[in-house]
C-alpha cells in the first residue's frame, strides 16, 4: 500500500468505477468506495474482492447526501477523490433531464463542500467527449470549443466542468478526464458492464442480442455522413480507461501547483461506426446476430472520435487492448452473466 494515498471512489460499484477501483488496488492504493447501488449492484463489488482478493471498504449512499458524506469524510484522511456518480445514458437523459441535472450536478456541488471542509483538493472527475457536441474538427483535442450540448446529459458534464474551472481558483487540482466510449469487461469475466433494465449502451445491447435476451438489436440511422451511414464512435477498453485514472491520481499528485484545471481526452484515436463494430462482434465470436436498421435517435451525435496526443505525452499512457479483444471481454462477460 502507498502510504497517504488513500483514494475515495464515488460510484465505485459501476462499470468504470470497478475496474478502476481493480486496477488502483494493482497499483498499492488503498481504496474506499461510495455508491447507492441504484444503478448497480453489489455483486460487483464482490467480483472487485474475488480479482484483487482484497476486502472492499464499501459505504452504501448517495452522494447528494451531505450528513453521509461529510460523516465520511471525518472517520477516513483521503488524499484524491475519483468521481464518477452519474446517470449516463444520453438517450434517458433526453427523456428525464429534470433528475440528470440534479443528481449529476448536484452530487458534484455536495462532494465540493465537504471536500473544501474537509481540506482534500485532488480530484478526477468523470467527464465525456458530449460536452464537444458535434465538433467542427475531428478528431477533436481538448482546445475545442463547447458547442451546445445535444443531449441533457452532454449538458450536465459541460457545467461541471466549468464548476470544477472555477473550484480551481479557490485551491482545489481538477483533472477531468473526457471518455469516449467504454466497452469491454475485465478479462476474468468477473466485472463488466451491468445495465439496469434494457441497455442504453450499444455493445451491452449487441451482447445481450447475441444471448438471446433481446429480439434484435436496431442500428439508429443510416443516412449519417459516415463511410457506412452510421455514427462513428472511439470505442475504449475499460481497463485502459481505469488504467488512465490511476495514471492521472498520480499525475495530479504530483502536480505542486494549486488551483489546477486540465482537461484530457481518453480515447484511441480511432473512428470505428455502429455498423463496423457489429460485424466484427460477429467476426470475433462467430455469433450470428440479429440486427436492423432505424431511424436516427434523439441526442445522438453523427462522428467524433480524440486525438489523444496530450494523455500519451502528459501520463505516457496509450490503450493495450483492441476492438476485437474489448468485444471478446464484453461477449465472455455476458456469458457468465447468463451462465
Amino acid at each position: 500500500m502507498i502510504k497517504g494515498n488513500h483514494i475515495l471512489v464515488t460510484g465505485g460499484a459501476g462499470y468504470i468505477g470497478s475496474h478502476t477501483v481493480v486496477e488502483l488496488l494493482k497499483a498499492g492504493f488503498q481504496v474506499t468506495v461510495a455508491d447507492n447501488l441504484e444503478r448497480s449492484d453489489f455483486k460487483i463489488v464482490e467480483g472487485v474482492e474475488t480479482i484483487t482478493k482484497t476486502k472492499i471498504d464499501f459505504h452504501k449512499m448517495d452522494c447528494l447526501d451531505y450528513s453521509s458524506m461529510d460523516d465520511l469524510f471525518s472517520k477516513n484522511k483521503f488524499s484524491s477523490v475519483i468521481h464518477f456518480a452519474a446517470f449516463k445514458s444520453v438517450n434517458e437523459s433526453v427523456s428525464e433531464p429534470i433528475s440528470y441535472y440534479k443528481n449529476n450536478v448536484g452530487s458534484l456541488i455536495t462532494l465540493l463542500e465537504v471536500m473544501q471542509k474537509h481540506q482534500v483538493k485532488d480530484l478526477i472527475f468523470s467527464s465525456s467527449c458530449t460536452v464537444y457536441g458535434q465538433p467542427d474538427v475531428i478528431p477533436v483535442d481538448e482546445t475545442a470549443p463547447f458547442k451546445r450540448a445535444e443531449s441533457p446529459y452532454g449538458a450536465t458534464k459541460q457545467v461541471c466542468e466549468r464548476i470544477l474551472e472555477d473550484a480551481a481558483t479557490v485551491g482545489f487540482k481538477v483533472i477531468s478526464l473526457r471518455y469516449f466510449n467504454p466497452i469491454g469487461a475485465h478479462e476474468s469475466g468477473l466485472i463488466g458492464e451491468l445495465p439496469i433494465g434494457v441497455p442504453n449502451n450499444l455493445v451491452p445491447y449487441v451482447t445481450q442480442t447475441a444471448a438471446g435476451v433481446r429480439e434484435k438489436l436496431t442500428v439508429f440511422g443510416s443516412d449519417y455522413d459516415t463511410p457506412d451511414g452510421s455514427c462513428v464512435r472511439d470505442f475504449i477498453h475499460v481497463v485502459d480507461l481505469a488504467t488512465a485514472h490511476v495514471k492521472a491520481i498520480q499525475y495530479v499528485q504530483n502536480l505542486s501547483a494549486k488551483n489546477t484545471f486540465e482537461t484530457f481526452n481518453v480515447g484511441t484515436g480511432v473512428g470505428v461506426s455502429v455498423l463496423e463494430l457489429v460485424k466484427k462482434f460477429i467476426e470475433v465470436t462467430g455469433i450470428k446476430l440479429n440486427y436492423t436498421i432505424g431511424p436516427r435517435r434523439a441526442g445522438d451525435i453523427e462522428k467524433v472520435y480524440a486525438d489523444a496526443k496530450k494523455i500519451n505525452q502528459s501520463f505516457g499512457w496509450t490503450p493495450r487492448y483492441g476492438l476485437g479483444e474489448s468485444l471478446l471481454h464484453a461477449w465472455n462477460w455476458e456469458k457468465k452473466l447468463r451462465g
